[in-house]
């Protein structure tokens, strides 16, 4: 049987990346990273291939021609920016994939909307808006509130809530200027998704598809509100305390939405709101959780989400284990705009019973920008209990250890 050999796309500074690396060496694999610039890791089981993910066709032609110099096992996207790459290369090459243009679908949030519309899937009611027409005309009709959010963008960047079409003017130039600074290229940089607002809370699913089967690896529940007018995540628990019939709703609603995109292989990261009316689907993103919260999956089970990812990738069996007590993660909220001077309490929070981890990202003498306009955390608490209120209780004494300070950020002014 010929050697386990892993080709994983990922962007310039992907959170994703180490840990995949980590996984496929415990997987008994060698692993190459395709990204921007040569990886900076090169070990016996690690090298790197260099592409421009803005450049599909000729990041194509490569790593075709380096996978028939020495095959590749399996090819992994780990990023929204890559998924649709690496479904095509899998298309080229033969491999297990998804149809790129499903992969397109969970990248674009209008699309996505309008392809569950079709499929008669219950979505909120929305309308895609042009930022570089008139607004005003394009708002007519609509009934408040309303929540407006780019097209292409993650992790809750530029959604805003608006409860008249003045505040709807303002988030429309605010997430304008986003896209703009975002430098956002193509038909996205132009586009805005208005939609009704949901009311509810908030779950975060992961799954993985298998010929379009969906299996739940684990449901998080977030319990802060999430009503605007940003929406900025914060705690991850799990297991979920919701009802076991609105669990299995999700599971069977996502599964219909994943076969409407055309979705059929591999991991998923949803969203859903669950409301009154039951489960909403908000999104659908063919990869697993962003940032460093797949290793609160770990922390629940024991065991490596990507190993799991992987294995069935490599035509394994994707073996996962049960949860055991309760998991939970907070991405630690930026307080305010300005430097981080530091974070003051963190070997007592690390003290706090439940407590595994406290990871500060952000270095001393960096900006901050909150959401809507940032796009990253000041770090993140993992914890572990007896069960999902213990871990929660954890996270929430462990956070209220720390103290973040933050100075002004002055910036010259040009004559």
């Amino acid at each position: 049987m010929p050697p386990l050999r892993l080709l994983l796309i990922a962007p310039h500074g992907s959170y994703r990346t180490a840990d995949y690396l980590a996984a496929a060496a415990r997987l008994g694999a060698a692993a190459v990273v395709a990204s921007e610039g040569r990886h900076a890791i090169t070990t016996a089981t690690v090298s790197g291939i260099e592409i421009q993910l803005d450049q599909p066709e000729a990041a194509l032609a490569t790593l075709s021609a380096a996978h028939h110099q020495a095959p590749f096992s399996a090819i992994l996207g780990c990023d929204d920016a890559c998924v649709e790459l690496a479904s095509r290369l899998c298309q080229r090459l033969g491999l297990p994939h998804n149809d790129p243009a499903a992969a397109r679908l969970t990248a674009r949030k209008d699309l996505a909307r309008a392809r569950l519309a079709e499929a008669a899937l219950a979505v909120p009611g929305h309308r895609t808006i042009r930022l570089d027409r008139p607004l005003a005309p394009q708002l007519t009709g609509l009934s408040y509130p309303v929540v407006a959010k780019p097209v292409s963008l993650s992790a809750s960047r530029g959604v805003i809530r608006a409860d008249d079409q003045g505040q709807l003017l303002a988030a429309l130039a605010r997430i304008e200027g986003i896209l703009r600074r975002t430098a956002v290229t193509g038909e996205a940089g132009a586009l805005a998704l208005v939609e009704r607002f949901v009311p509810g809370v908030e779950i975060a699913v992961e799954g993985l598809l298998q010929r379009g089967t969906l299996q739940l690896l684990a449901v998080f529940d977030k319990p802060e509100p999430l009503n605007g007018p940003f929406f900025e995540e914060s705690y991850y628990i799990t297991p979920s305390r919701l009802p076991a019939p609105l669990l299995d709703q999700a599971r069977r609603l996502l599964e219909q939405a994943c076969a409407a995109y055309g979705l059929r292989e591999g991991p998923i990261h949803a969203e859903c709101r669950v409301g009154e009316a039951g489960v909403v689907v908000l999104e659908i993103a063919a990869r697993t959780i962003g940032g460093l919260c797949a290793r609160l999956f770990t922390y629940g089970t024991g065991s490596s989400l990507e190993e799991v990812v992987l294995n069935q990738a490599f035509g394994r069996q994707a073996l996962t284990r049960p949860l055991v007590g309760g998991a939970g993660v907070l991405m630690i909220p930026i307080p305010q705009a300005g430097v981080l001077r530091r974070v003051e309490g963190i070997p007592a929070a690390r003290r706090v019973a439940g407590v595994e981890e406290v990871i500060i990202t952000v270095r001393e003498g960096y900006e901050l920008v909150p959401l809507p306009e940032g796009e990253s955390y000041l770090g993140f608490i993992f914890a572990r209990g007896r069960d999902a209120a213990a871990a929660e209780a954890a996270l929430r004494a462990a956070h209220a250890c720390l103290n973040i300070v933050v100075a002004p950020l002055w910036k010259g002014v040009v004559a």
